[in-house]
């Protein structure tokens, strides 16, 4: 009884040991534009990219206007030169922006979400002696939801905010019967599982303030964000083993924290000042010291009831884990983007004049190029210890282009745009030096790449 009591409990403790660490936008952009521009759009985002960016960017949009894309990032994350495990990740984006007025106060509505293809949460069991690359394993599992509301009250000024939503699992099942031992198939098992997801939500200020004739002023504040994952398991009944009847009651309870999000602060800056150009500049402080351990606090507990006569060596209850504090550390991240929009065709003289009877002329055709460059340095100390949470200095490239097709049909007075971007991270390579090389794993390498390719379509009407 020994070898499958400790079976199970090993693997019913396996459910509940890894965790997602953050969502999509925060780990590749929002947006074929924002991931092309290195996501430094705090002070310039009026489309639906801004409810993660900025959501008081949001009663900046001229009408109201769909968006739905796609991305998906291929993961080369490697340790000792052999392939860490980090899955692929991909998913779908989109959102709206409905804007208004109200006694003459210029509003504006957006929703957004991000939701991965592949399943809604994944759950992977590491131990936190095994190097595992912690800031990037399963991010992209997370599904994202964001609603946000923003005002203009003053010509020069735009307010923003909301609630984002996370979605937070909580579980348990049930085993009760009779198992016979040595014929399974004449088993009478009775198996009841009850699930829930339950939204955990956390909130998104933002104001954006126009700087002159030099272009806008951001500032983002995003709420910290936990999401607890709670498993309870009971399997009770009686095993049969050659007509020897033995009760057997097992129960496990493990409590941690699926995904964690930091709170940060971003301050960012877009200069227009030349005709179609904009350079923007994002700088983003992130609270990694707050970061929590990833480890479950489980409890198990083996009780059986056999006959007098028949001995049985059941296993003491298994130790609670000894967690080792974490110490990461806050960071800044700055964020570049530049974009110009070349203007591919004029347009008709008629559609000129409406257009400029509606604010201005533009363009029957634009084609915006944009690059732009992240430096995220880790958090992450180092790890001599008995801990292997693996983390690297992250270089990104980001390059994109679109197409923008203004006033393309009567039905659509507005313009359809088509964006696409590209992102190379490139993480250089670490050497982790333990202070005891003998113990588990011992010195090792880590390093790797990012490849984060994806488009998006806006119909603004």
């Amino acid at each position: 009884m020994r070898r499958p009591a400790c079976a199970a409990a090993a693997l019913l403790a396996a459910l509940t040991a890894g965790r997602a660490r953050a969502h999509a936008p925060d780990a590749y952009g929002f947006g074929a534009r924002g991931a092309s521009m290195g996501g430094a759009l705090a002070a310039d985002a009026t489309d639906f990219s801004a409810s993660y960016y900025n959501p008081a960017g949001l009663a900046g949009a001229t009408g109201l206007g769909l968006s739905v894309g796609y991305s998906y990032a291929s993961n080369r994350l490697r340790t000792n030169g052999r392939d860490s495990g980090v899955r692929d990740v991909h998913g779908l984006s989109g959102g709206l922006v409905a804007p208004g007025e109200v006694l003459g106060v210029p509003f504006a509505f957006g929703l957004a979400t991000f939701l991965p293809d592949d399943g809604l949460s994944r759950i992977k069991a590491i131990r936190q002696e095994t190097p595992r690359w912690e800031l990037y394993d399963d991010r992209l599992s997370i599904l994202f939801l964001a609603a946000n509301l923003a005002v203009r009250p003053l010509p020069f000024l735009e307010l923003g905010g909301g609630v984002a939503f996370l979605a937070s699992t909580r579980g348990r099942f049930s085993v009760t019967g009779r198992a016979d031992a040595l014929s399974p198939y004449d088993s009478a098992l009775r198996h009841e599982v009850d699930a829930d997801l339950t939204s955990i939500r956390y909130p998104q200020l933002g104001a954006r303030v126009r700087a002159w004739d030099l272009g806008f002023v951001g500032v983002v504040y995003r709420g910290e964000a936990k999401l607890p994952l709670s498993i309870d398991a009971r399997l009770q009944g009686v095993v049969d083993f050659a007509g020897i009847e033995v009760p057997l009651l097992y129960e496990l309870e493990s409590r941690t924290v699926d995904a964690f999000l930091p709170q940060q602060v971003v301050v960012g800056a877009s200069f227009q000042r030349i005709e179609r150009l904009r350079v923007n500049l994002d700088v983003t402080w992130v609270n990694w010291s707050a970061y929590e351990s990833p480890v479950a606090r489980a409890r198990a507990h083996l009780e059986a009831s056999p006959p007098p006569e028949v001995p049985l060596d059941l296993p003491d209850d298994p130790r609670p884990t000894s967690v080792v504090p974490l110490r990461f550390a806050d960071r800044l991240v700055p964020r570049l983007g530049v974009e110009y929009v070349i203007a591919a065709a004029a347009g008709s003289p008629r559609e000129a004049a409406e257009q400029g009877a509606q604010g201005g002329a533009r363009p029957a055709i634009e084609i915006p190029i944009r690059a732009g460059y992240v430096y995220e340095r880790s958090p992450v100390p180092p790890q001599r210890g008995v801990t292997n949470y693996i983390d690297a200095d992250r270089h990104t490239l980001c390059l994109g282009a679109g197409a923008v097709l203004n006033r393309p049909l009567p039905e659509l007075p507005g313009s359809l745009r088509i964006d696409v971007h590209g992102q190379l991270s490139v993480l250089p390579e670490v050497v982790v030096e333990k202070d005891n090389p003998a113990d588990f794993v011992g010195d090792y390498r880590a390093d790797g790449t990012m490849v984060n390719l994806g488009a998006t379509v806006t119909a603004a009407f």
